[in-house]
């Protein structure tokens, strides 16, 4: 790979030579030119990428490390699984070349094929060790097959042509590898919001796609954040900033980085044009764009102290996932409605759903938020048939305590959530907090004794106080019926028959020795054998029974398994929220439309 700019002002010590030359081959080609490397130069690439809390082993897809100086093969010996230590004559430049296999197509990691390429810096880009303070530089080449190709990322442009193609520079490591890559051709806009220039561009659209209504709401929500963090007059914290979505036929998911974020959605989920009303699915994906926006203020900046610098050599922990996942979480909703995306039926809808996805995840019950914070990297990120049983989500769960502290110092009269969190950012200057931190802002706006119900919801497993505190806001909490699948204990896939997912604790169908993965064909009911092909025929033919015979597949096998109602299927929940039994799914509505509208449009407490 030749450089084809004239470089002789931009001289940065480490530069890095990306082309797509292997598109069908899925092959990124990269060089990395190291202008004064140690004599026996470390190189490593990360294992994981902040924001994504599990060790993703990227080494897995790099091949063909070579080290030259001066036309001449050096030494090159791996240490680890992604350490690599080069031989070199430190008065001489060195240049290391490799290729990248990309095949993921999710936002974490790389992806090129004949339509687009993506690449996250920390799936592509060497760690030069003892150099990563330095200025780096990415150089994006074309290719015959990348000629009508455009160029989309948040680094700082040095010497492009019209596409984008060219060079890129970044003032260290932890910079370069936090601006992703977009290539391809796509749809493109743009807008203002703030005073800060905002890119969208969008690949895999179908051609029914309202490309100016999504940058008309996404324009909303930008707006309504940048007022948020910046009441004060004060100015964002970047000078541009580019939403990157691919569009697939099903997917969903985001990562945030510092002036840009990835993002993908089903193609289904997009605005089109000349339709009236959007469907629930671009308000999912409006969700994530608040999601992943907010994140620029919360997580990116405002971090947890243990990462205020990155170890990508392995997992880095922290107890504060609850609030800069929870807490985000709260708000990208939240804004939704603030910037008149939602009404407050909408809204109460998502929170409705976000309840009850916690209060029928029996783990809830073993697992504090703080704890499913420190073990991100081996439950969230690492599900299985047994999660819902065990952990709970960060996200879920520290979503409402956020809810619950908001209404606390609502309710306290002096102060909201609001004030907590421009507090925390003005205390530490945009920059890394602790628990104590959090508290310590909290009982400066509210009072001891909300400080401390914050902790005690942060570290133990009881339920939330939500149905009292949103009756102080004019929210009426309304018990209801249990869903056939509840009232088993069970999470199912309908496909032309049920195929069991998970096994909920203490349920009947756990009782009945029902596991993950089985196929419940059948159910014999006094004598009669009847097939199902979706839970729903449990009722049509078992309704009443005390007890059922269930035929399921396991391994090729058929068993029968007894499984006891009791009545189970006859019975309906209370009514009364305020009863003592526990409740699995809660309604909301509003009873006091003032009380319910100051909070919902973030009317100072």
């Amino acid at each position: 790979m030749t450089s084809v700019l004239n470089t002789s002002g931009i001289r940065p010590d480490i530069r890095f030579v990306v082309q797509a030359n292997s598109v069908d081959a899925h092959l990124f080609d990269v060089q990395l030119h190291i202008a004064r490397p140690a004599a026996q130069q470390l190189l490593s690439l990360p294992v994981w990428i902040p924001g994504s809390y599990l060790v993703r082993e990227f080494s897995k897809n790099l091949q063909g490390l070579r080290a030259v100086q001066n036309e001449q093969t050096v030494a090159v010996q791996q240490l680890s699984k992604n350490q690599w230590e080069i031989t070199c004559n430190a008065d001489f430049a060195c240049v290391v070349s490799y290729q990248v296999c990309a095949y993921d197509t999710s936002v974490r990691t790389a992806w090129l094929d004949r339509r687009r390429g993506f690449f996250n810096g920390t799936s592509l880009c060497l760690r030069v060790h003892g150099q990563e303070e330095r200025p780096h530089a990415l150089e994006l080449l074309g290719s015959p097959a990348t000629e009508a190709w455009q160029v989309a990322t948040g680094l700082k442009p040095a010497q492009v042509d019209a596409n984008g193609f060219g060079l890129y520079q970044a003032s260290h490591y932890d910079e370069l590898v936090d601006c992703p890559v977009e290539m391809g051709r796509f749809w493109r806009g743009s807008f203002e919001a703030g005073g800060v220039p905002h890119e969208f561009v969008v690949a895999g659209a179908a051609p029914s796609f309202d490309g100016e209504r999504l940058l008309a709401d996404t324009k909303k929500i930008c707006e309504a954040e940048i007022a948020f963090w910046h009441a004060d007059g004060s100015q964002p914290p970047m000078d541009r900033y580019v939403f990157m979505l691919n569009v697939v036929d099903d997917n969903y998911g985001g990562l945030e980085h510092c002036n840009s974020t990835a993002l993908i959605c089903g193609r289904r989920d997009l605005p089109r044009k000349g339709e009236a009303k959007a469907g629930e699915g671009y308000n999912t994906l409006l969700g994530l764009i608040s999601h992943e926006y907010f994140h620029t203020w919360n997580v990116k900046r405002l971090r947890p102290a243990e990462l205020a610098r990155y170890d990508y050599e392995q997992e880095n922990y922290t107890e504060l996932l609850w609030f800069f996942e929870g807490f985000t979480s709260y708000y990208d909703d939240l804004f939704l409605r603030r910037a008149g995306l939602l009404d407050n039926s909408q809204y109460l809808k998502l929170v409705t759903r976000t309840i009850n996805q916690v209060l029928q995840t029996p783990g809830r019950l073993l697992q504090s938020v703080a704890e499913a914070s420190f073990d991100a990297w081996v439950k969230y990120y690492r599900q299985d048939e047994n999660t819902a049983n065990h952990t709970v989500s960060y996200y879920t769960k520290g979503s409402l305590v956020a809810l619950c502290l908001d209404l606390a110092l609502r309710a306290n009269g002096t102060s909201s959530l609001d004030d907590v969190m421009r507090g925390l950012w003005r205390k530490s200057e945009g920059g890394p907090i602790s628990e104590a931190d959090v508290l310590a802002v909290v009982n400066e706006v509210g009072n001891p004794d909300i400080a401390g119900q914050l902790q005690t919801w942060v570290h133990s497993t009881g339920d939330l106080p939500l149905r009292e505190l949103l009756a102080t806001h004019g929210i009426k909490s309304k018990a209801e019926p249990a869903q056939l699948a509840q009232k088993l204990g069970l999470r199912v896939q309908e496909n032309h028959s049920v195929q069991i997912k998970t096994v909920l604790r203490g349920g009947a169908a756990e009782q009945a020795g029902m596991m993950a993965a089985d196929e419940w064909l059948a159910v014999d009911v006094n004598g009669q054998r009847w097939r199902i092909s979706k839970l729903d025929d449990v009722l049509l033919y078992a309704a009443g029974a005390d007890q059922l015979t269930a035929w399921v597949a396991r391994d090729q096998q058929i068993l029968q398994l007894t499984l006891n109602l009791g009545g189970l299927l006859a019975k309906a929940a209370s009514e009364d929220a305020d009863s003592a039994s526990p409740i699995s799914n809660l309604g909301l509505e509003i009873s006091d439309k003032a009380a319910a509208e100051r909070w919902l449009t973030g009317i100072a407490a």
